[in-house]
């Protein structure tokens, strides 16, 4: 064996070792965030709802839309688009001239109820955070689709991604949704 072998590095110029793979998931449930095609777990998902209008909350930061009422519990949503760093949506194809502008509510799309975390002091329970997709596309099992180690992805921050799949041909991103959406719960 040669010296840079026995070293604490992953091999042999190699640079820094890559993430260890996270354990396999189940289920995934696959959406659109604009060109983006991601993935969550399907344990963390509680719903899928048609897109819901919101409530602005005064001073929240921008990828907050604001809160809606699921069924007497208040859920924070945010925007997918803005938490993944993506370009803002197009307007979809407005009504005849003369009408009034639609507003993000009446866009088309879906609200995705997350649960995060494994509980806190506050109600012993999972919280609930609504993230706002384009499109939800499909759910798969684990045996149907291979992942790879997360890798670096233009436009994407590597610290929100936790594997990379390929379905059909296409690629997506497995969100790693605690470390995509926790900092909104403690803002």
């Amino acid at each position: 064996m040669n010296e840079e072998s026995l070293g604490p590095g992953p091999g042999p110029g190699d640079g820094p070792a890559p993430p260890a793979p996270a354990a396999p998931p189940g289920r995934l449930l696959v959406f659109r965030v604009g060109p983006l095609a991601c993935a969550a777990e399907v344990d963390q998902v509680r719903e899928i709802l048609p897109r819901l209008p919101t409530t602005r909350i005064p001073g929240a930061p921008p990828v907050v839309a604001g809160l809606v009422n699921v069924r007497g519990t208040l859920v924070t949503v945010v925007e997918g688009w803005r938490a993944l760093g993506q370009a803002p949506p197009s307007p979809p194809p407005g009504p005849a001239a003369g009408s009034p502008p639609s507003t993000p509510e009446a866009a088309a799309g879906s609200t995705i109820i997350l649960e995060l975390g494994k509980g806190d002091a506050d109600n012993g329970g999972k919280k609930l955070i609504g993230f706002i997709v384009d499109e939800v596309v499909d759910m798969l099992a684990g045996t149907d689709t291979t992942l790879e180690d997360r890798q670096s992805l233009p436009g994407i921050d590597p610290v929100l991604v936790r594997a990379v799949g390929r379905r059909n041909g296409e690629l997506f991103i497995v969100l790693d949704v605690p470390a995509l959406l926790g900092p909104v719960l403690t803002t």
